[in-house]
C-alpha cells in the first residue's frame, strides 16, 4: 500500500484478458479470444464513467475484471481507500478479494436470472452476508435490508415477497438494492436498463442519479446506447474490439468526437444512414494499434 491524495477511486492500467476460443476435452488450447486489449482508464470519487460499444466489444469483460470476477492476463487495477492508501487489487488473494468486493458491487443486466426465484426478496438481498468479512446480527441485517429497499422506491413489506411478484423494472430495483446493502464506494451497472421499456428506463436512471447524490456513489455504467450514456454519465470511454478507442466528457462528446467509430455510433443512435454494416468480430490476436483502422 502507498499513500495518495488524488480524487481517483479506481484506476485500470493496461488490462489484457483472453479466453480459450473453444472448450471441452478436445478443444485446441492455443486458440485464444482477446476480449480486452491494453485498456486503461480511471473513475473518480462521485463520478459516473460510461463504457459504450457494441455487443462483443469487451465492455462487460472489462467491468468483471474490475470486480475480480475474472483474473487478469496482465495489467494493474488500483483501488484508492478512504484512508488515503491505494491497493493493487490485481494481486489480491481470496480473502482480500472478498473484502474488496464489499466496496465494489455489481448489478447484472437481467434481474430475472440474477434473482433466485425460490427465495423471498429479503433472502435474495441478505444471503451473501453470511460470507461477509463482518459478522452482522439479525437486527443489523434487517435494518440494512429495510433501508436499501426503501432507498430504491419499494416498501419494507416487499421484502417478504418473491421476485416473480414484481415487474421487470421493480426486479431491477431489487438488484440495485442488493448492491447498495453494504454502502459500497463503486456500483458497476451492466446494461441495467437495456431490457426495460423506455419509460421504465427513465425511472431507473432517475433513481440511480438520486442514489449517486444521496450516497456519494461512484458508478461504472456499461451500455450499448450512446444517447443514454451521454445523458447519464460524466465521462465516456468508447470500446471497439477490446480496445478503448476514445475517451471524452459526456457533455461534449457528440461535438468533439474524433474517432470514426464514435461518429458511427452517434449516427446509428440518431437513426442516420451509416457507412458500415459490419458486426464487431471476435478478437483472435492481440491488438497493438487501433482495430478499427
Amino acid at each position: 500500500m502507498k499513500k495518495t491524495s488524488d480524487d481517483i477511486l479506481i484506476k485500470a492500467e493496461g488490462l489484457y484478458k483472453s479466453f480459450d476460443l473453444q472448450s471441452g476435452f478436445f478443444a485446441k488450447k492455443d486458440k485464444l479470444v482477446y476480449a480486452v486489449n491494453n485498456v486503461s482508464f480511471d473513475i473518480k470519487k462521485g463520478e459516473t464513467y460510461g463504457i459504450v460499444g457494441e455487443s462483443g466489444c469487451g465492455k462487460t469483460t472489462t467491468a468483471r475484471l474490475l470486480i475480480r470476477m475474472y483474473d487478469l492476463n496482465s495489467g494493474k487495477i488500483y483501488f484508492y481507500n478512504e484512508d488515503g492508501t491505494v491497493c493493487d487489487i490485481s494481486s489480491f488473494k481470496k480473502q482480500e478479494i472478498k473484502s474488496y468486493q464489499e466496496k465494489v458491487k455489481y448489478v447484472f443486466q437481467d434481474p430475472a436470472k440474477s434473482l433466485n426465484p425460490r427465495m423471498n426478496v429479503f433472502s435474495v438481498m441478505t444471503d451473501g452476508l453470511k460470507y461477509s468479512s463482518h459478522k452482522y446480527s439479525k437486527q443489523e441485517i434487517q435494518e440494512l435490508a429495510e433501508k436499501a429497499i426503501v432507498d430504491v422506491g419499494l416498501s419494507k413489506d416487499d421484502l417478504q415477497k418473491r421476485p416473480a411478484e414484481f415487474s421487470g423494472g421493480q426486479r431491477q430495483r431489487i438488484s440495485i438494492a442488493r448492491g447498495l446493502l453494504l454502502n459500497p464506494s463503486l456500483l458497476i451497472c451492466d446494461e441495467v436498463v437495456s431490457a426495460l421499456d423506455v419509460s421504465i428506463q427513465a425511472q431507473v436512471l432517475k433513481l440511480l442519479s438520486e442514489l449517486r447524490e444521496k450516497r456519494n456513489l461512484s458508478m461504472l455504467f456499461i451500455t450499448h446506447d450512446l444517447r443514454v450514456a451521454c445523458y447519464f454519465c460524466d465521462r465516456i470511454g468508447v470500446m471497439y474490439r477490446g480496445v478503448l478507442v476514445e475517451e471524452a466528457d459526456a457533455a461534449t462528446l457528440y461535438k468533439s468526437a474524433l474517432h470514426p467509430y464514435t461518429k458511427l455510433l452517434f449516427e446509428a443512435a440518431m437513426m442516420f444512414k451509416i457507412n458500415s454494416s459490419v458486426e464487431v468480430k471476435t478478437m483472435l490476436e492481440k491488438e497493438n494499434a487501433c482495430p478499427f483502422a
